[in-house]
């Protein structure tokens, strides 16, 4: 099976854009110095940057002649080289999901006449990718599995494959685990390996704290059906609680890009899918599965929940969601065209200005979202080892009840939850901190920063005390105007139509 990329978080790094417009990660200059945030926030900052010098833009709901190429990945996306706000290059296709071309190397220029024996060759790549079995045969697999004694139930750790009698002797040699209980296979993500290439594929699961708050809370919304966009370990959890009670009253769909699911899921609980091109593997037949989920009950009681890889661009991500809500509004009467599909979509806090140019209805939440195999991304820390990763919302903030016993209260005059450290700011009228700490205002600057950032004359704005003045007057990569970087910049939408 072809490597696929899905989780991506990773900390003290920065993020360039690749020559074939894919997203590489690179250590960030001073990121020990500064910590955590501040090489996340860069990273932020430098997303359209790469090798040039320039910016890439993915350019989405293009008009095109012919229909986008396709590498292992599904359809690949389009690009274009950015100069001072500007449309500078030719454009290109690659790869919507790999960061790394080690793991897919597709590209191809947007006008580019690729020969017979090229698309020939390209089409033996992708067939070489496919997975060997298809999900129904590894649902008919799994069903002869079961039928097994505990002591004939292995798991090759190696292959990542569960295996039937006949096949012992092919995996001799092979690091397996014996005695698997129907728990075990009950929670998949505890038995897989997650995959750990830091460039293409590394996977983060939540934590069973923040797994469980969040079950919690989308049961006491009333919701009964939850469309679980790359959260398998939510999908688990109501999976577990579905097999648990006679009538569960919250069922859930994966859509993950991680194919080893299909060992463990029938087609109507998994579908192999791609988010950063709304692409599902198992053709329309897989998209009809999620269509008439999203349309039980005429689309009421379901909700998408979502976990992006960090590192993915935010463009295709939203677009992707766009797509996932047009299909649940399919079911709205007119009178109701106005109504949106509820939407919980976890990303650290820096990303809050990009989901919000997408998704204006949205709103951060301040509960902590916690991983089970990140060293960093943990609930409990203080200062900037805390994790950054956030809940953004439609649902209303004074719905979103966060736990007392963790530190949170209730704001009554923002009709909010935050954390303990955000105090509310009389000036701002506001709970203004982001990253837990309590936040100072700034007078000049006429806005809530961190309590860590000063006033710097020379900027004109608050920044970390000892940064280097030296960047921002070097001007701006979208308009090349001095005393601002790209993140202030009042032209910023010139790039975000490119990319719309």
């Amino acid at each position: 099976m072809c490597s696929l990329a899905r989780r991506d978080h990773r900390p003290m790094l920065a993020m360039c854009a690749t020559a074939a417009g894919m997203v590489a990660w690179q250590p960030a200059a001073g990121a020990a110095r500064r910590g955590l945030e501040a090489a996340m926030e860069d990273a932020v900052a430098g997303t359209e940057r790469n090798v040039w010098g320039s910016g890439v833009a993915v350019l989405l709901g293009q008009e095109a002649g012919q229909p986008a190429p396709c590498c292992p990945h599904g359809p690949t996306l389009l690009f274009v080289k950015i100069s001072q706000g500007k449309e500078d290059g030719r454009r290109f296709y690659a790869c919507s999901a790999c960061r790394d071309r080690k793991e897919c190397n597709f590209f191809q220029w947007e006008n580019e006449k690729v020969s017979e024996a090229r698309l020939s060759a390209r089409e033996e790549v992708n067939r070489s990718c496919r997975p060997s079995l298809s999900h129904r045969q590894n649902m008919e697999r799994y069903k002869q599995f079961g039928l097994l004694p505990t002591s004939k139930r292995k798991f090759c750790q190696e292959c990542q494959q569960l295996l039937l009698p006949r096949e012992w002797g092919k995996h001799s040699g092979h690091q397996v685990l014996s005695d698997l209980s129907i728990a075990h296979l009950q929670r998949p993500s505890q038995l897989l390996c997650p995959l750990k290439n830091k460039k293409t594929n590394a996977q983060y699961l939540f934590a069973d704290r923040s797994c469980q708050f969040l079950l919690d809370l989308i049961i006491s919304l009333g919701f009964k059906r939850v469309l679980c966009v790359g959260t398998p370990r939510l999908h688990e959890l109501i999976q577990l609680k579905v097999s648990r009670e006679q009538e569960s009253s919250v069922k859930s769909l994966l859509l993950d890009i991680d194919f080893r699911y299909s060992q463990f899921y029938t087609e109507e609980d998994f579908c192999h899918y791609n988010m950063f091109n709304h692409y599902f593997f198992g053709g329309e037949a897989a998209h009809e599965i999620c269509r008439k989920f999203l349309h039980q009950e005429k689309g009421e009681g379901v909700i998408l929940v979502t976990d992006p890889p960090f590192g993915g661009l935010v463009e295709p991500l939203a677009f992707s969601f766009k797509k996932l809500i047009a299909t649940w509004r399919e079911t709205q009467e007119e009178d109701h065209s106005s109504k949106e599909l509820p939407i919980f979509w976890i990303f650290p806090y820096f990303f809050e200005s990009r989901i919000l140019e997408f998704f204006p209805s949205f709103s951060m939440m301040d509960y902590q979202v916690d991983y089970d195999n990140h060293a960093l991304y943990k609930h409990g820390k203080t200062g900037r080892k805390q994790s950054p990763v956030r809940i953004f919302t439609n649902i209303s903030p004074s719905m979103i009840v966060l736990p007392v016993e963790e530190g949170y209260r209730f704001c009554f005059v923002c009709q909010r939850y935050v954390s303990s450290g955000n105090q509310h700011c009389e000036i701002c009228n506001s709970c203004t901190s982001k990253d837990g700490r309590r936040w100072n205002h700034c007078f000049i600057c006429k806005k809530c920063v961190k309590p860590s950032w000063i006033h710097c004359n020379t900027c004109n704005r608050c920044a970390l005390r000892g940064h280097a003045c030296e960047s921002a007057k070097a001007g701006c990569f979208i308009c090349g105007g001095a005393g601002h970087k790209r993140s202030t910049c009042p032209n910023l939408s010139v790039t975000d139509r490119a990319g719309k």
